[in-house]
């Protein structure tokens, strides 16, 4: 049953029954409207009380509808709430837990309101590239203000119910059971003479609300660049207040769904999908039990090692820091505490907060500590010999069952596996740098990962706040290999004669944060130089980056030296051109017989994410990755690109994989390495996508 109908005295109790947030789908919609009418046609009922049942009042939309004729089928939400409002007996609303989206909608509906502490109030649709599209954009200004909802609104922010206390919006904040408390304030509000207010006879009240906008518009545009929906929400808040209550809501609904068809709400939304549809193992089923992990060791005290340890410490867990020296353990202790010390600073974290983390952390430099411990992550120097020793003494060591996880980037996660005797039991958890601040976790399962330890894992992840996303093994699992393809198509850039800022500011201009010259500089340009000179000892026939390993040779490794493919001021992080890195593009040109020419934004920007689709598809086609939309999640979650263009693979969906094909044909007539993949050959041919 997704409503559940109950009376209580002489109220009528509607409950919706949807877990996991009750969303507000199509049986909902129905039962809430039949609810309405059965209460009317009793006699004994004189008021109605409409909540959420388990851990939500209400989620808002049914996300198990989206994209399906169920999500608009009559009734809608917006027939709901007519109904709702135009109830012959008052409606109260019984807020608890969340009140999101169009949750929020439905208790404004509403002829009153009662809510609980702490209950997390949102209309939090612009983030998923639309906007309120149930008179959220009209109701909400006339109740708490045009500002406050302004803010709301546009933002999409989650509020906390005690902070809305003195806005109107809630006609009273009780402790302890909402629905007793909200039975016994309907009891007292249907003994007044009516009619009961309705939100939609209420005026706004702003002495300049026009003037307001006008200076908001350009703040929201300066913020919310390449996104529509924050600026619409604004033309949709302004009809509130310049059109009669029925035309800003059929303003509103045009809006809405003008936002829902466009490629930005799209790719939004797939980006959505995609982080939920990644925690899904086709053949690890849930009830696949998982083992427990009460305690955690990690190997390695240094940036990425004290960064994992506060993943966990953060969730409670405590944590084994571990490194050769004492030095070194407590260089790593003191900057998890700075970490922390900074979060205070901001108000983020209480005192007692900062100090129970830090009580939770246990810094050692014996390694026989592990043998206490449940799950051992490895974060040391990207070697395979160093790390090959030290899963000899993990080992030896580690408890029976106990998961031994590597943080390797990139390498044979089953070779690593195989000096154990125990490769069920291991598995490789790639953390992303900053690991404190980065969503993503690569879960790299190797060929004897056993089920049980990968369902461990992904749920671990998620307890820690993490986008889990399962790579199988191969040179850089799914994020580094794509990239490896994306950074040497950007380093041809430079060989046929680019400079480094042309290319960045293309891909920029595309929505990347940086582009691969600036993150080569801020990484640091010898990492990239070893994982190179690795690469050809292995291969001495593959192409060499010549450019980078002159740059390189030379000590220009970027912002830590103070020069790479750009100049660097003493404490600042802005690129500046170099005349270093001029002189030696030039020389190198000049040695080749490169003649330089001017590459078009869109030019660079098909070569580096056709390069990333390319290898992307062949990820998929061995299966590295399980579907493209966790090659999505990967690129959204660690490697900054804009959730506004869906992922490197939903975008070559958006732009069409025979457009796609095409251009790879193109280059690969020039040069064979361009090659299209087996895969986007087979879309092309059949017409279809990537995430059909």
């Amino acid at each position: 049953m997704s409503i559940q109908y109950t009376v209580i005295h002489d109220v009528a109790v509607i409950s919706i029954a949807n877990p996991p947030v009750n969303g507000l789908g199509y049986d909902v919609r129905v039962g809430i409207i039949d609810g309405i009418d059965r209460a009317a046609a009793d006699d004994n009922v004189r008021a109605i009380v409409l909540t959420g049942a388990g851990k939500a009042f209400s989620g808002g939309a049914d996300m198990r509808e989206f994209n399906s004729p169920e999500a608009w089928r009559e009734p809608g939400l917006n027939t709901v709430l007519v109904a709702i409002e135009n109830s012959i007996k008052l409606v109260v609303a019984a807020v608890h837990s969340v009140a999101m989206g169009g949750g929020l909608e439905l208790a404004l509906a509403c002829h009153y309101r009662v809510a609980v502490p702490k209950a997390r109030i949102a209309l939090s649709e612009v983030t998923m590239g639309l906007l309120p599209g149930a008179g959220g954009t009209q109701r909400l200004p006339r109740l708490i203000g045009l500002e406050a909802a302004t803010n709301m609104i546009v933002h999409g922010t989650s509020i906390p119910s005690e902070a809305l206390a003195d806005t109107g919006l809630f006609d009273r904040l009780v402790e302890g059971d909402v629905v007793t408390a909200a039975v016994a304030f309907a009891q007292e509000v249907a003994a007044r003479p009516g009619p009961h207010p309705r939100v939609r006879d209420l005026t706004i009240r702003h002495p300049t609300p026009e003037g307001y906008l006008a200076v908001a518009r350009p703040a929201v545009a300066a913020r919310y660049k390449n996104l529509q929906a924050p600026l619409r929400c604004l033309d949709a808040i302004e009809a509130s207040f310049k059109l009669p209550f029925d035309e800003g809501l059929a303003l509103e609904r045009r809006l809405f769904l003008e936002l829902m068809n466009g490629p930005v709400s799209k790719s939004l939304r797939h980006a959505f999908f995609s982080e939920r549809a990644a925690a899904k193992l086709a053949d690890v089923p849930d009830s696949v039990p998982e083992r427990a992990v009460n305690k955690v060791a990690v190997v390695g005290a240094g940036l990425m090692g004290s960064g994992i340890a506060m993943n966990f410490l953060s969730a409670g867990i405590p944590v084994v820091l571990l490194d050769i020296s004492d030095e070194v353990v407590q260089k790593g202790a003191a900057a998890i505490r700075r970490n922390y010390e900074a979060s205070l600073k901001k108000g983020k974290l209480r005192a007692e907060v900062v100090e129970a983390r830090m009580a939770l952390l246990q810094p050692t430099v014996d390694l026989g500590r592990v043998a206490a411990c449940d799950l051992v992550i490895e974060a040391i120097y990207e070697d395979m010999d160093v790390k090959l020793r030290m899963f000899r003494a993990l080992d030896e060591i580690a408890r029976p069952g106990a998961i031994l996880a590597t943080n390797t980037s990139m390498l044979d996660v089953d070779r690593i596996a195989a000096e154990t005797r125990r490769p069920q039991d291991v598995v490789g958890l790639h953390f992303f740098s900053p690991a404190n601040v980065m969503r993503l976790l690569e879960v790299v399962r190797g060929a004897k990962t056993a089920p049980d330890v990968l369902q461990t894992a992904m749920r671990l992840a998620r307890r820690i706040g993490k986008v889990p996303v399962v790579s199988g093994v191969c040179d850089g699992f799914i994020g580094n290999r794509m990239l490896a393809k994306y950074t040497r198509r950007a380093g041809e850039l430079l060989e046929q004669g680019a400079f480094p800022e042309q290319v960045d500011r293309a891909i920029e201009e595309f929505g990347l944060a940086m582009g691969p010259f600036r993150m080569a500089d801020l990484a640091g340009n010898d990492i990239g130089w070893a994982i190179r000179k690795r690469h050809y000892a292995e291969d001495p026939s593959q192409p060499r980056f010549e450019l980078g390993d002159r740059l390189c040779e030379a000590g220009h490794f970027g912002q830590k030296t103070g020069t790479g493919w750009y100049d660097y001021e003493a404490g600042q992080r802005k690129a500046l051109p170099s005349a270093r890195t001029r002189a030696m593009l030039e020389a190198y040109w000049k040695e080749r017989g490169v003649v330089p020419r001017r590459f078009s934004g869109q030019e660079i920007v098909e070569r580096l994410i056709y390069a990333l689709v390319n290898e992307g598809a062949a990820v998929l086609d061995e299966g590295i990755a399980a579907r493209a939309s966790d090659i999505d999640a990967v690129y959204l979650h660690g490697y900054g690109f804009p959730a506004w263009r869906g992922g490197p693979m939903f975008y070559a969906d958006t732009v069409g994989v025979t457009n796609v094909r095409r251009t790879l044909r193109a280059l690969s007539a020039k040069d064979p390495s361009w090659k299209p993949a087996a895969l986007i050959e087979q879309l092309a041919d059949k017409g279809r996508t990537f995430n059909a």
